[in-house]
């Protein structure tokens, strides 16, 4: 019997993916030679088994990149794009099968996944603008003075990816890094090794050097050595805000640049004058779009006195209630596995116990799927905004609402809270939109968009100060750029052989009291 069972796991093992670490161009495995499962979140089953790496994977990755630094961060940066633009084709070549893989390991349904596609080539598509964006600037300060500035990459560089994009959000990072001259080291999640793992192949197509993008797989411990590793020069991070603030704190203890972007608490504005119809529908997708496991989804939904709140909220819980599980358009799939289940059923159950009232249950989807990791759209009517589910991030298709007095009262809540990621109005008076655009504290906001995603040149980013954001700058965009580049100052000044006469005459009469080269 152990016989078979054995020859049976053998079997199956050669039926799921590998996935090893990507260093110097090519696929190795871990030195330790030990590797996790993976799951499909959909029905539990094994899918690949990813590398568990650490120090000395992490040593032999980062010393590859630093070899390959010499000459990438050398070639000019228009030669550098070249290879960008034919990556950016590959992956539009490739779409759909990466889009089928994140369907696989994440559970997101296809256009979703499709649309991260999209989104994710966006980013590569905007750092193939950077020769136009990044020269440097030069002036005249002073009569035979110049000051000039240009931008030169960091060295090697990290990023720390979470599973709930994994695709779009490596995207926010490598392209511009690669492109502004550095070496990246990307860690993915291991919930989600396998759509970055073709990736890595396709960046070997595009022509991408060897060393020049590496992947080491695995939890803290590549993490932590990747962090601590002297010739990594910068880390960026997402995930949630706990482990957010471990990053950066540890980044800033070892002087190294960081930008680590934690979790959010959105809050969206129903007004009066809202178009309910469009309203309604965007409030659906805002929260149980990929089953609520992004940071941009909608948390809290206030409304203020007005005779549109319960036919709002009748048709929002309408569009819900319509959402089936599953992987084809419009339909939900499941949360990424059962600790994030069973940690979004507290929270449902919190509100139970704090006497909320339940508008849509979405626990029985666990029944009708036969797995944890299954939730519906679940809909909270609550009378308290500071019950526990009103205040914390919960991470899941779940949506709270709280009926307020005021506009002043919705703004009290939303600023009352620790995060500051996103916040959003629903109105079609410009004014009105205005007064509460002025009054949020989070660093994304929207006017009748639920998911205020800043696209490129825009960066993405909460607010300083907020369980939101720790670290330095933004991510993507022109904070990806500045990020990922030191600014060189030069000020230069040129003897010239003349005569006193002539300098005059050079100064058009005038001393320039600002100037001290050359003088005490």
């Amino acid at each position: 019997e152990n016989t078979s069972k054995r020859a049976q796991q053998e079997q199956l093992n050669t039926m799921v993916q590998v996935v090893d670490n990507y260093i110097d161009g090519a696929f190795v495995p871990p030195v330790g030679n030990e590797y996790m499962d993976v799951q499909n979140p959909a029905d539990g089953s094994l899918i690949a088994k990813v590398a568990l790496s650490g120090a000395q994977d992490v040593e032999t990755a980062i010393q590859s990149a630093s070899t390959a630094l010499k000459g990438w961060s050398k070639m000019t940066m228009k030669a550098r794009v070249g290879i960008m633009l034919k990556f950016h084709s590959l992956i539009n070549e490739n779409a759909k099968a990466l889009a089928e893989l994140i369907v696989l390991e994440n559970g997101k349904n296809f256009n979703e996944a499709m649309a991260e596609v999209a989104k994710g080539n966006e980013t590569v598509e905007y750092s193939c603008s950077l020769p136009q964006l990044a020269q440097g600037r030069t002036l005249q300060v002073s009569g035979q003075v110049h000051c000039r500035d240009s931008r030169v990459p960091l060295g090697v560089v990290a990023s720390i990816v979470p599973f709930n994009f994994p695709f779009m959000v490596p995207m926010w990072t490598v392209p511009i890094a690669l492109v502004m001259g550095n070496c990246v080291v990307l860690k993915p999640s291991e919930k989600v090794p396998m759509t970055m793992n073709l990736v890595a192949s396709i960046m070997k197509q595009a022509g991408v050097p060897d060393g020049v993008f590496t992947m080491v797989q695995g939890t803290k411990d590549s993490v932590q050595a990747i962090m601590e590793h002297d010739a990594v020069k910068a880390v960026t991070f997402v995930g949630s805000s706990p482990i957010a603030k471990l990053v950066a704190t540890k980044c800033r203890g070892l002087n190294k640049r960081c930008t680590a972007l934690g979790g959010a608490k959105n809050h969206l504005v129903a007004l009066e004058d809202c178009e309910v119809e469009g309203a309604a529908s965007d409030i659906c997708v805002s929260f149980a779009g990929c089953a609520g496991q992004r940071c941009m989804a909608a948390s809290v939904l206030l409304l203020v006195p007005g005779s549109h709140q319960e036919e709002l909220v009748s048709k929002l819980v309408a569009k819900a209630s319509a959402i089936k599980p599953g992987s084809g358009p419009g339909e939900m799939g499941p949360v990424i596995d059962g600790a994030s289940y069973a940690k979004i059923i507290s929270y449902i159950q919190a509100a139970e116990k704090d006497g909320a009232k339940l508008l849509l249950d979405g626990r029985p989807w666990k029944e009708t799927q036969g797995r944890d990791n299954w939730i519906g759209p679940t809909i909270i009517m609550h009378s308290s905004p500071k019950d526990k589910t009103m205040c914390e991030e919960v991470f899941g298709p779940v949506l709270s609402i709280y009926a307020c007095k005021t506009w002043e009262e919705a703004i009290e809540i939303e600023n009352s809270n620790p995060f500051g990621n996103a916040a959003c109005v629903y109105t079609t008076n410009g004014a009105n939109a205005d007064w509460f655009l002025g009054q949020f504290q989070a660093g994304m906001l929207g006017v009748n968009i639920g998911i205020p995603v800043p696209r490129e040149p825009f960066s993405f980013g909460g607010l300083y100060g907020t369980q939101s954001k720790y670290g330095d700058m933004d991510i993507t965009g022109d904070g990806g750029m500045e990020f990922f580049s030191n600014r060189i100052k030069v000020t230069s000044k040129w003897p010239l052989q003349r005569t006193k006469r002539s300098a005059e005459e050079m100064s058009n009469g005038k001393t320039d009291h600002a100037n001290f080269a050359g003088s005490m």
